[in-house]
């Protein structure tokens, strides 16, 4: 029950995720540094009032980061916050929504390779072929999108990116938990780039956001809470190789939506591509989690969410 309630989590986390590039396309002509300043900063106030009134299950204070575990986290802050959302909006300002996400789609294989191998172990077989599955078939769901060569270049950096925010999570998981670890890595984030929009923008740039501006960092504070929550929780449980599988589910959940919200309905080609998704998450999710295991510093024990 505790791996059926991590792959749910874990699914709700990608979705959330995927969603947020959409949200982020309405930042693309605003002052991006601190338009995602203001994000992180509410994200991280929002973390720790539930943490301290422990409103939230698994939910605790968090605890001062020690030693290395400060590079481990400014790691994630740096690369999976910072460079990543410059990326990815910049990204849009060469590329259609579909064309970043088609690239995004390669971060189950991605993280399917490269985790065992930070764990000194090989990738297993079953892992790599779940997740290659899985990535054809974010594909087929997502389409495509025009794009160019530039617009490439910022996706191909937002992948990578997308999964050094949980291999350089997990050597902490295990003493901070998923809600320290989202905690911590959302304030570092909200300074860097506080401090770099004062030098790159000027002190004024807050003042240049519009109303739909401030609403959209308004709702991608929220999904931040709550997808790295669910994310770093999933992590905790499945490791991160088979974590990662579960980022298939961000493009069928948009198609769902798109469905629900009276958009029209998916073409054959993209009911073909959740099928195959979930074709590949079945394969994928029955490997063995030693990616997991093998990895310094790191503990499965953390609290069930739900």
């Amino acid at each position: 029950m505790a791996k059926n309630r991590s792959w749910l989590v874990g699914a709700l986390a990608m979705s959330l995720m995927g969603s947020s590039v959409r949200v982020s396309s309405t930042l693309v002509h605003a002052p991006l540094l601190v338009a995602q300043a203001a994000r992180y900063g509410g994200a991280a106030l929002a973390v720790l009032v539930l943490c301290v009134v422990r409103g939230a299950p698994g939910a605790r204070p968090p605890l001062a980061p020690r030693g290395r575990e400060w590079a481990w986290l400014t790691g994630v802050s740096v690369t999976g916050l910072v460079l990543f959302n410059v990326a990815v909006v910049r990204g849009l300002l060469y590329a259609q929504p579909a064309a970043i996400a088609v690239v995004l789609a390669g971060v189950p294989f991605g993280l399917a390779l490269t985790a065992p191998i930070v764990g000194q172990r090989a990738p297993t077989a079953r892992l790599l072929l779940g997740a290659a599955i899985v990535t054809g078939g974010a594909v087929m769901v997502e389409g495509g999108g025009k794009t160019s060569l530039p617009g490439i270049a910022w996706a191909a950096m937002a992948l990578v990116c997308e999964i050094c925010f949980t291999l350089l999570a997990v050597p902490v998981l295990g003493r901070h938990l998923s809600w320290g670890v989202s905690f911590h890595s959302v304030w570092i984030a909200a300074l860097m780039l506080a401090v770099m929009s004062l030098i790159v923008e000027g002190p004024g740039a807050a003042g240049r956001l519009s109303a739909a501006n401030w609403a959209a960092v308004g709702g991608l504070a929220a999904l931040t809470v709550v997808a790295f929550v669910c994310w770093y929780s999933a992590v905790s449980h499945l490791g991160p190789g088979r974590a990662g599988l579960l980022s298939g589910a961000a493009p069928v959940a948009a198609a769902l939506a798109t469905l629900a919200s009276g958009g029209g309905a998916p073409t054959g080609i993209t009911w073909g591509g959740v099928v195959v998704v979930i074709i590949g998450l079945g394969v994928g999710l029955g490997a063995r989690p030693q990616d997991a295991r093998s990895m310094k510093a790191f503990s499965p024990l953390e609290p069930d969410l739900g």
